[in-house]
């Protein structure tokens, strides 16, 4: 785990903090939210793709997980879920003048922010496997539960949406409060997979979780949600 540092020096250098796996589901992901709101907003037709964007968000939300425990360095649940007094130390530091406490990979309470996106998709795209909208739309695992209890599922899937959309503004809010106000980008380094740090920071290049285990988790996930939907 690299550890921060409070005190940033004028030299950085570039390191690997972000592999292809995380950077290829942040932005499918991106995408995804997007088919799949404007999808349900369109309705009709348009719900056969919503489903389907509903199947490979579940996917790739199975995917990270089994990422946070195999993958590499900074993906690992371990590297970034951090006990609430270092969440509320680096809060703390954001209202301090300056950069707050650097980290390489996410910083604490950005890493409580992609536990919550993930809880709050996984239930999103799990409620929506039992819903139907009372029209022409059923979940494919609609037909195991009762209708009355189909109608609660997606109560819950309606509500939750906006529980995620909120989730999502301050996700975008926060990593344009960095970029203007704090002066770091952490952005860019998911297209890139590359971060600034600063020189003395102990940030080891990006290690372990290769392109063949992930695609291999990930066509376990595909595969398992194929079987479930099927």
């Amino acid at each position: 785990m690299a550890s921060s540092s409070s005190q940033h020096g004028s030299k950085s250098r570039t390191v690997g903090v972000w592999d292809v796996a995380v950077r290829v589901f942040h932005w499918l992901l991106v995408a995804l939210i997007v088919v799949s709101f404007t999808t349900a907003q369109i309705g009709g037709n348009a719900m056969r793709i919503h489903e389907l964007s509903g199947f490979t968000i579940l996917t790739l939300v199975l995917f990270r997980i089994l990422w946070g425990i195999f993958g590499s360095t900074h993906a690992r649940f371990a590297d970034f879920v951090r006990p609430p007094r270092q969440v509320l130390a680096y809060a703390r530091s954001l209202l301090r003048q300056g950069r707050p406490d650097f980290y390489a990979g996410h910083n604490p309470l950005g890493g409580w922010m992609i536990v919550a996106l993930l809880a709050c998709l996984l239930l999103q795209a799990g409620t929506g496997l039992f819903a139907n909208d009372d029209v022409m739309t059923e979940g494919p695992l609609y037909a195991w539960v009762s209708k009355e209890t189909s109608d609660t599922l997606s109560k819950i899937h309606e509500t939750n949406f906006y529980v995620l959309a909120a989730l999502v503004a301050v996700h975008i809010c926060a990593a344009l409060y960095y970029l203007l106000r704090k002066r770091e980008n952490l952005i860019l380094p998911l297209v890139t997979g590359c971060k600034r740090v600063p020189e003395k920071l102990d940030a080891p290049e990006v290690r372990g979780g290769p392109l063949w285990l992930a695609l291999l988790l990930f066509a376990l996930c595909a595969g398992g949600v194929y079987l479930l939907v099927r």
